[in-house]
C-alpha cells in the first residue's frame, strides 16, 4: 500500500470511527458492535504507525492520553466564565423573574430550564471544526489547560460535523456507575476514596498524567457558547443548544423551554423528586432567559450574569450524634471505620450508619465520640460523615483512637507504603476469610441463592466452612441443626449449591476475589483462555497482551495462582464437580445472538427486588446486551422496577417494549 492509498484508507477509517463514536457516546444510539469498532481502531492505529506523518491531533486514535505534564499552563478566558447566583426557594425565583421583567422592560419571558450537573465546568475551543484546547473554569477569567485530559472523554468530538470556530462551555462529570468502580479499585489498593463524584471528576481531569484520566469513563454535557465564527449566530439559547447538537456536541436532552415562572417551578418540582433516577449527580436546576438579545441587554454583574440563576435543591444532609465507631475488616484486609449514629432521615430513608473512609479522615475532621456530625447522602451513594459541629460540644465527647491490632484476629495492623488504609496482613484472618466467602457466593460471582451474609457467618462461626471448597462438602446433617434452617430451606440451599457447579468459569474467577480482577476482567480472561488451567499457566506478558488487562492486574493474577493454597482450593473445587471452563459465547458470538439479550440495547429504571440495578446490568452485559443510561428510539427494552419514573413514560411514548422484573428474571434463565 503506497502513501496515497494509506492516506485515503486512514481518512475513511477516521470518518467511520468518528461517526460511530458520535452515535454511541453522544446520541446513545450505537450502530456497530464493540468488536467491529475495535477492529477498525486497530487497523487505524496500524496504518498510522506505518505512516506516522499522517497522524493528526483529531484522529480517534489520539484519545489515550499523551506523556505526563510537568504542570498545567494557564489559559485566559476571552469571555469570562462567570458563576451563577443561587435561589433556594420559589420566592427567590419569583424575585428573579420580576427583576428580569423590570430590567428588560418586558411583560413575559421565555426561560430554558436545564439540569445543574455537579461536576467540573470546562471550556472547549474548536478552530475550523478541530478541537484545539480545553480548560478549567478556574476563577472565571483564568483557568488551566487540561486539553490532553479532555481529549480522553469520548463524548467530546475531536472534530465537529461542520468547520466552525467556536468556544463552548460545559460540565464534565463522572457517572455514578464509574464513581463506584473507581472507589472499589481505590479501596482494594488501600488508597484514599473519592468523597463524591464531583471530586472524582475534578481529580481525574487535573491529573498531570493523561493516561490516568483515560482510565476513567468521564462524560460531559455542553450548555453554552462563549463565541462563534463561521456560522450564523443563534437568536435564542434554545437555538444555541440545537446548534451544538447539530455540530456533534453532547447536549443534555432533559431540558425544556417554558413561558413564565409557573412552568419553571413545575420543572424544578419534577426533578427534585426524580433526580435519583439519573445516572449522574445534579444539585439543582439552571434557569436562563431564552432570548439572547435580552440576555445581552440584561448584562452581568462582576460575578454572575443577570439573565440566569441556579435553583439549588435542599441538601440531603442531616445532623445527628455519632455514638461509636465500628471497625470492619474487608476481604483484602483493609480496615474501614464506620460511624454508628442516632437515626436520622435522609432522602426518605433512615440512616444509622455512615462511612468514615479511613483514619486520616477521622483525624482531619477532628471527629470525637459523642460529636454532633453532619451526614450527607446523595442519590444512591453510601451516607458519609462530612463535618463536625464543634460548637455543640459539651465536654463529654471522647477522642477516638484507631486500634493497633486487628479486631478479628489480633494481628498487628500495618499501613503499607503509599496506602492510607490500615490493613491486616494475616492471611488466616477469619474476617478476611468470611468476607471472601460472602463475595464468593454473591450474585455477580457463584450466585448461590440462600447463602446470604448471615448464613455464611453462621456457617463460619460453627466451623462448617473455612473456604470456598468447604461449601461443596456440606450436607443435610450439617445444615439442619442451624438456626432458622428447616428441611425445605436446607433442600433449597443444597440445590442452589449444586446448581452453581455449572456456572461458566468467569463466575468462579470473579468469586475467587483476585485483586484488581472485577466481573469484567474475569469475563475477558475466561473468553481469552477458555479454562482455569490455561489462565494459571499464562505469563505476565501473555496476560498484558490482552486488551484491558494492564501490568498491575497481570502481576496480581500470576502472583495469586502461584500460591499453593490457591491451587489446592481449585483442585478441591474441581473434584467437587465445579466447572472450570468457559461456557459462554465468544465476543463476536455475543453480538450475533444466542440468547434474548444478545445485541439488545437495554435501559434499567426503578427499584428491583431481587437484585440491584448494577447487578442486573452486569447480567445483561454478560449475555451480550448493551446497557445505557437513557431511553432513545434505539432502545430495544426498558426493564422497569418499582417507582419507575420519567424513563418509563418516555419508553411508553416511543413504543419501546417494557419488561417487568418477573419477565426479566425469566429471560435471564433462558
Amino acid at each position: 500500500m503506497n502513501r496515497k492509498q494509506a492516506s485515503e484508507q486512514i481518512e475513511e477509517l477516521r470518518a467511520k470511527l468518528n461517526e460511530h463514536n458520535y452515535r454511541y457516546h453522544v446520541l446513545d444510539e450505537p450502530t456497530v458492535s464493540d468488536a467491529d469498532y475495535d477492529a477498525m481502531m486497530r487497523e487505524l492505529i496500524r496504518l498510522e504507525k506505518e505512516h506516522p506523518d499522517l497522524v493528526t491531533p483529531d484522529s480517534p486514535s489520539q484519545r489515550v492520553g499523551g506523556e505526563p505534564l510537568p504542570y498545567f499552563e494557564k489559559v485566559n478566558h476571552r469571555i469570562p466564565m462567570l458563576s451563577l447566583g443561587n435561589a433556594f426557594d420559589f420566592d427567590e425565583l419569583k424575585d428573579f423573574d420580576r427583576r428580569i421583567k423590570r430590567l428588560g422592560q418586558v411583560e413575559t419571558v421565555d426561560y430554558v430550564c436545564e439540569l445543574k450537573i455537579d461536576g467540573l465546568a470546562v471550556s472547549l475551543r474548536y478552530e475550523e471544526g478541530v478541537f484545539v484546547r480545553g480548560a478549567t473554569r478556574g476563577d472565571g477569567r483564568t483557568g488551566e489547560n487540561i486539553t490532553q485530559n479532555l481529549r480522553t472523554i469520548r463524548s467530546i468530538p475531536l472534530r465537529l460535523r461542520e468547520p466552525v470556530t467556536l468556544e463552548v462551555r460545559g460540565e464534565a462529570f463522572l457517572p455514578h456507575k464509574e464513581f463506584e468502580r473507581i472507589n472499589a479499585v481505590k479501596e482494594e489498593r488501600g488508597e484514599a476514596l473519592f468523597a463524591n463524584p464531583r471530586n472524582a471528576a475534578a481529580g481525574s481531569l487535573r491529573q498531570l498524567d493523561p493516561k490516568l484520566a483515560a482510565e476513567r469513563a468521564l462524560d460531559i454535557y455542553l450548555y453554552g457558547i462563549g463565541e462563534v465564527e463561521g456560522t450564523e449566530a443563534p437568536g435564542t439559547h434554545t437555538q444555541a443548544l440545537e446548534m451544538l447538537s447539530r455540530l456533534g456536541l453532547k447536549v443534555n436532552p432533559d431540558r425544556v423551554t417554558v413561558k413564565g415562572m409557573d412552568d419553571v417551578m413545575d420543572f424544578v418540582d419534577y426533578w427534585r423528586e426524580h433526580r435519583t433516577e439519573l445516572g449522574y449527580e445534579i444539585d439543582g436546576i439552571v434557569i436562563k432567559v431564552d432570548d439572547l438579545e435580552l440576555q445581552e441587554r440584561l448584562g452581568t454583574t462582576a460575578k454572575s450574569p443577570r439573565w440566569s440563576i441556579a435553583y439549588k435543591f435542599p441538601a440531603e444532609e442531616g445532623v445527628t450524634i455519632l455514638r461509636n465507631i465500628e471497625i470492619n475488616v474487608g476481604r483484602t484486609g483493609a480496615v474501614t471505620p464506620t460511624a454508628l449514629l442516632d437515626p436520622v432521615t435522609l432522602a426518605g430513608t433512615t440512616v444509622k450508619r455512615a462511612s468514615l473512609h479511613n483514619e486520616d479522615m477521622i483525624r482531619e475532621k477532628g471527629i470525637m465520640l459523642g460529636d454532633h456530625v453532619i451526614v450527607k447522602k446523595a442519590g444512591d451513594i453510601i451516607p458519609e460523615v462530612v463535618g463536625v459541629l464543634k460548637e455543640h460540644r459539651t465536654g463529654d465527647e471522647k477522642p477516638y483512637q484507631m486500634p493497633v491490632e486487628c479486631p478479628e484476629c489480633g494481628s498487628e495492623l500495618v499501613r503499607l507504603e503509599g496506602e492510607v488504609a490500615l490493613r491486616c496482613i494475616n492471611p488466616q484472618c477469619p474476617a478476611q476469610t468470611r468476607e471472601e466467602l460472602i463475595h464468593f457466593v454473591s450474585r455477580g460471582a457463584m450466585n448461590i441463592d440462600g447463602l446470604g451474609e448471615k448464613v455464611v457467618s453462621q456457617l463460619f462461626r460453627e466451623g462448617l466452612v473455612k473456604g470456598p471448597a468447604d461449601l461443596y462438602e456440606l450436607n443435610r446433617e450439617d445444615l439442619l441443626p442451624l438456626e432458622r434452617m428447616g428441611e425445605k430451606s436446607v433442600d433449597n440451599l443444597l440445590e442452589a449449591i449444586e446448581k452453581s457447579k455449572g456456572n461458566s468459569v468467569e463466575h468462579l474467577l470473579f468469586g475467587l476475589g483476585i485483586r484488581f480482577v472485577g466481573a469484567k476482567g474475569a469475563r475477558i480472561l475466561a473468553q481469552e483462555f477458555k479454562d482455569i488451567e490455561s489462565i494459571m499457566k499464562a505469563s505476565r506478558e501473555e496476560l498484558e497482551s490482552i486488551d484491558e488487562i494492564g501490568p498491575k492486574m497481570a502481576e496480581s493474577i500470576v502472583t495469586y495462582f502461584e500460591i499453593p493454597e490457591v491451587r489446592s482450593t481449585l483442585k478441591r473445587l474441581e473434584q467437587a464437580g465445579v466447572n472450570m471452563e468457559y461456557k459462554g459465547p465468544s465476543p463476536a458470538e455475543r453480538q450475533q445472538g444466542g440468547n434474548p439479550f444478545a445485541g439488545k440495547t437495554v435501559v434499567l429504571t426503578g427499584t428491583l427486588q431481587k437484585m440491584s440495578r448494577k447487578e442486573a446490568a452486569a447480567q445483561v452485559e454478560e449475555r451480550g446486551g448493551n446497557v445505557t443510561g437513557s431511553v432513545s428510539k434505539k432502545t430495544d427494552w426498558l426493564i422497569a422496577g418499582e417507582k419507575a419514573g420519567s424513563k418509563l413514560k418516555k419508553a411508553q411514548d416511543l413504543g419501546i417494549r417494557i419488561l417487568d422484573e418477573a419477565e426479566f428474571l425469566s429471560m435471564l434463565d433462558t
